[in-house]
C-alpha cells in the first residue's frame, strides 16, 4: 500500500471516529422541554407533553381533549443524530402521514429553533423558555407568499 493511500485512510478513519464520539449535548440542552404544557385559547385547550425516550431523543405529542376523548394532533420526536438535532413531527392528515424533518439552526438551554425551508408551512418551529413553568412556541414562514407567524404561549402543568 502506498504511503499516500495509507495517509488518506488514516484521515478518513479519524474523521469517522471524531464524528461518532464527540458529544454535542444538543439533546441535553433541549431537556427543559420535558413535561406537560398547556395552551389555553378561546377555542379550547391544546396540550403538549414531552419525555426523554432514549439517550439521544425526546418524544412528544400535541393533543386536545373533547369530553372523554383525546384527539392527537401530532406526534413529535426531537432526535440528536450524528451531532445534529432534528425536530420530526408527524401529522395524521398532512404529508401523507409521513414525518417531516426540521434541522436545528440554534440550540441553547432556553431556545430551540428548527428549520426546513422546503416545507410548505411552517418553515421554522421554535420554542423559547420564558421561565421555569412557561414557554412560547412559534411556527413561522411564508404562506401564499406572505410572512406568517403564530405564537402559542404555554404553561407547565404540574
Amino acid at each position: 500500500m502506498s504511503k499516500q493511500i495509507f495517509l488518506k485512510m488514516m484521515v478518513f478513519i479519524w474523521v469517522c471516529y471524531s464524528c461518532s464520539t464527540v458529544p454535542s449535548n444538543y439533546i441535553r440542552k433541549a431537556q427543559w422541554l420535558a413535561g406537560r404544557w398547556e395552551n389555553r385559547t378561546s377555542r379550547g385547550i391544546v396540550y403538549e407533553s414531552w419525555k426523554k425516550s432514549g439517550k439521544n431523543e425526546l418524544s412528544g405529542r400535541s393533543y386536545s381533549i373533547k369530553g372523554s376523548d383525546t384527539l392527537i394532533l401530532e406526534t413529535i420526536r426531537i432526535s440528536e443524530e450524528r451531532g445534529r438535532l432534528f425536530y420530526i413531527p408527524t401529522v395524521k392528515d398532512q404529508n401523507g402521514g409521513s414525518p417531516v424533518r426540521f434541522e436545528a439552526i440554534s440550540v441553547s438551554s432556553t431556545r430551540l429553533i428548527f428549520e426546513n425551508r422546503f416545507h410548505d408551512f411552517p418553515q421554522v418551529i421554535s420554542y423559547q423558555k420564558i421561565g421555569r413553568d412557561s414557554l412560547e412556541a412559534e411556527i413561522s414562514g411564508l404562506r401564499n407568499g406572505k410572512d406568517e407567524h403564530r405564537t402559542f404561549p404555554m404553561k407547565r402543568i404540574h
